[in-house]
């Protein structure tokens, strides 16, 4: 199909190389780059569902808005002072794109805070970049803050009179963003237009080299709105290298799995980027759903992949097996329209990375920080390597080197102009060293997991927790991490699993034996001296990589719930027909079997029940049983004990 949305180019590499030439005879700021963003007006920016309706907004509308909310900024910020750092704290949304740079127009510069970081965290960090004020969709803060409701759009005709003079009006000149706060010391890290210059630019060769990257459906390419934007990965990956060169972007309104299956089918999303834990979760989701059609079903899907795995050498062969042998896979996961599909934030496993690009789809595996930006993704269309978890070769502003000690060193202009650390600049160093250990295989690049997770075994050798703990899952662990707790002034390797809260003591036995063969087959058994079993999620609220120094202080100090596979497990449930009948309920919502149901497990924590299996359980309770459960009660009622007594008592 032809694209009528490449300004009039013939093919996508015209107008990206069209584009990029006239990037290069800018300023290198942000007010020099900005009207290229918004260069192709008629192009959708943004889609979002509005009940039974697909709204759509143009770049042309968009930047209309941002000129008016520039007005309004200029006035509710009176009092601040030009080129002060203003906090940002907002969801993924269009406005979040208008506020961006509205706020860079009105001569400020933005600092996206983390909005999953405590407010204590933020209010820290927000003292120590100097902030002014902060611009927020939903809470206050001890600056002065702006709510976005007050942003209300200028009049056309004093938008006009200030559009008049915006030549010789002050500019932003940098933004700011926060690292994760995953390693517990949070860092704000200070782009300028100059670094954001040659991120932009790194897009062309990814382009070029990149057939699938490029690749539209049906005319266009739509990138979901899964990252947080005030995230580095979502900031540059997403929303920077896709809106300079006027593609979509896709509103997800939640993160329930039926919500954005739904999204990528309905507005027929090509791009999802996101992080591992994401990409786990489908994994998982997908292999339970083919076991569950029977064994027949799920060996066949096994030996498919495995043919799959055997065409590694024949790309385009492998491929065109997969489009068609998985085709009934792909129409239960995403669809056909998604093109192309990128993880990045921390090692993915291989398992994970064969299935999505077994069955068709393309996953490739990025690297970066928020002090260094995006430095490299994996382009290949080899699956033997996307499912190697190479994150590729470094892009065109950046180099790798590997020092004596295997950490990967980065040097490169699109790096952080400076960081923030408890009050203290430190600007660009020659060479960043990053502490993710690295190896070099033929010019790609693997990172080998964290430094400082390093894990020093009774034998004086090193356990690397990210190579270890993808070789030691087992049926029944919903996610596991290996720590070295410090006791009695030395370090004890510890495995600490994850499991179903519920799960019975002949279960949690099991578990235990199957993982120590693992160890005894990797030559562990001595080194790794001790196994704990968790009922909790080893993420905690919204973290999408593990915390070792979080989950290590927890066991320490007796606040993570464990487990004790030697007890059995002690659930008082009357001998009542009510039971049955409630478990037998929860069980058909969830498609489940009656005695996998404990009575005080959570629908939502315990049983990954969604919203709707949750509707389809107050139905059938009340053509069962008559009982209205109100809106309140839905919060309360989660577990067959809560319905049990609330139908009991009569309230």
């Amino acid at each position: 199909m032809e694209l009528q949305n490449i300004g009039g180019y013939r093919t996508i590499g015209e107008f990206v190389e069209a584009k990029i030439q006239k990037l290069e005879k800018t300023e290198h700021t942000f007010k020099g780059i900005y009207p290229l963003f918004f260069s192709e007006s008629s192009n959708v920016i943004y889609e979002r569902s509005t009940g039974y309706r697909i709204q759509k907004i143009t770049y042309g509308e968009c930047r209309k808005n941002i000129e008016q909310k520039t007005v309004t900024l200029e006035h509710l910020l009176k009092d601040v002072p030009a080129h002060s750092v203003v906090g940002v704290y907002m969801e993924n949304s269009i406005e979040w794109i208008e506020i961006f740079w509205a706020l860079l127009r009105a001569g400020h510069s933005p600092f996206f805070l983390n909005m999953r970081l405590d407010p204590e965290t933020l209010e820290a960090a927000l003292r120590s970049a100097g902030a002014a004020a902060v611009i927020s969709d939903s809470r206050t803060f001890s600056l002065p803050t702006v709510m976005i409701s007050e942003i209300t759009p200028a009049s056309e005709e004093e938008t006009l009179l200030r559009e008049e003079k915006a030549s010789s009006m002050p500019f932003g000149e940098a933004i700011y963003v926060m690292s994760s706060g995953t390693s517990e010391h949070v860092k704000i890290c200070a782009y300028t237009g100059m670094e954001f210059y040659e991120i932009i630019r790194n897009a062309r060769e990814i382009v070029r080299d990149c057939t699938l990257m490029k690749k539209h459906y049906e005319g266009e390419l739509k990138q979901l709105c899964f990252l947080p934007f005030y995230h580095i990965f979502g900031l540059v990956a997403v929303y920077t290298w896709f809106a300079f060169f006027s593609r979509t972007f896709v509103e997800l309104k939640d993160m329930a799995p039926e919500t954005i299956v739904n999204t990528i089918r309905r507005h027929k999303v090509t791009h999802i980027f996101a992080v591992p834990l994401f990409w786990d979760k489908v994994y998982e989701q997908a292999i339970s759903t083919i076991r569950k059609r029977g064994d027949k079903t799920y060996e066949k899907f096994k030996r498919g992949l495995e043919i799959a795995g055997r065409l590694k050498g024949m790309e385009k062969l492998s491929r065109a097996f997969s489009k068609k042998a998985f085709k009934e896979v792909r129409e239960n996961l995403f669809g056909e329209s998604i093109s192309f599909m990128i993880s990045g934030g921390g090692a993915v496993r291989e398992e994970v990375l064969s299935f999505f690009n077994g069955i068709g789809y393309h996953l490739s595996n990025g690297y970066g920080m928020t002090e260094v930006g995006i430095t490299s993704v994996e382009q290949t269309d080899s699956p033997k390597i996307l499912n190697s978890g190479s994150v590729g070769k470094p892009l065109r502003s950046i180099q790798y080197k590997i020092n004596e000690d295997g950490e990967l060193l980065i040097s490169g202009v699109s790096l952080a102009h400076f960081v923030i650390v408890d009050g203290k600049r430190i600007d660009r160093p020659e060479w960043f060293n990053s502490h993710d250990l690295a190896e070099e295989r033929n010019g790609n690049y693997y990172i080998l997991g964290r430094k400082d997770d390093l894990i020093v075994g009774s034998s004086g050798e090193n356990l690397n927790p990210n190579l270890l703990e993808p070789r030691l899952y087992v049926p029944g662990v919903r996610s596991l991490c290996l720590l070295g707790i410090r006791e009695n002034d030395r370090t004890v390797p510890t495995l600490l699993l994850s499991v179903n809260r519920f799960s019975p003591q002949e279960k949690l036995l099991e578990i235990r034996e199957a993982v120590r063969q693992k160890l005894t087959g990797l030559g562990l058994s001595s080194e790794i001296r001790r196994i704990l079993f968790t009922g909790d999620e080893l993420l905690k609220g919204d973290e999408f990589k593990l915390n070792r120094i979080r989950l290590a202080r927890e066991i320490g100090s007796g606040t993570l719930r464990l487990l004790d596979p030697d007890k059995a497990h002690d659930e008082q449930v009357p001998d009542d027909e009510l039971v049955l009948k409630i478990r037998a309920i929860f069980a058909a919502a969830l498609q489940k079997k009656t005695e996998e149901i404990p009575y005080t497990a959570d629908f939502f924590l315990d049983l990954s029940g969604t919203s709707l299996d949750y509707f389809v359980v107050l139905s059938e309770l009340k053509n069962e049983f008559s009982v209205q459960i109100t809106a309140d009660g839905e919060r309360s009622l989660s577990t067959v004990k809560e319905i049990y007594e609330y139908i009991k008592t009569g309230n």
